[in-house]
């Protein structure tokens, strides 16, 4: 772990009838390649007592793979790299602009900060 950002709370999403989230960013530096993180990544959800059963469901542990450097990885069903959805997402975007404002997408061509300023979500995020 090269960084690590803040805690950040939010309200549940996707599913609004759960308890709030708990968001965390983490840069990382590995020398595995993309499938290896996504499947440790996996094996520590399993191994903390994550259970796969309802999309947007409460859940104690989840990790994703933002960005894998400036790669872009699309595996149908296994993984997108970066996240499609990270752009639309303030519970995301908040706590890796506090660890790397710069980052630029290398799709949208946008730094993370600038995402974060052009988003509509009004979901509040709260540095816990």
């Amino acid at each position: 772990v090269v960084e690590k950002s803040s805690f950040y709370e939010t309200a549940a999403w996707g599913k609004l009838d759960q308890p709030s989230f708990i968001n965390i960013a983490l840069a990382v530096q590995t020398i595995l390649k993309p499938l290896e993180v996504l499947h440790n990544a996996l094996s520590i959800e399993t191994e903390l007592g994550r259970i796969r059963e309802d999309k947007w469901g409460a859940r104690y542990i989840d990790i994703d793979i933002i960005f894998f450097g400036n790669d872009i990885v699309h595996i149908p069903n296994q993984l997108s790299i970066p996240h499609p959805e990270m752009q639309n997402r303030k519970f995301v975007l908040e706590p890796i602009a506090e660890i790397e404002p710069h980052l630029l997408h290398p799709v949208l061509k946008k730094t993370v900060s600038n995402l974060l300023f052009e988003l509509q979500d009004n979901l509040e995020v709260k540095k816990i």
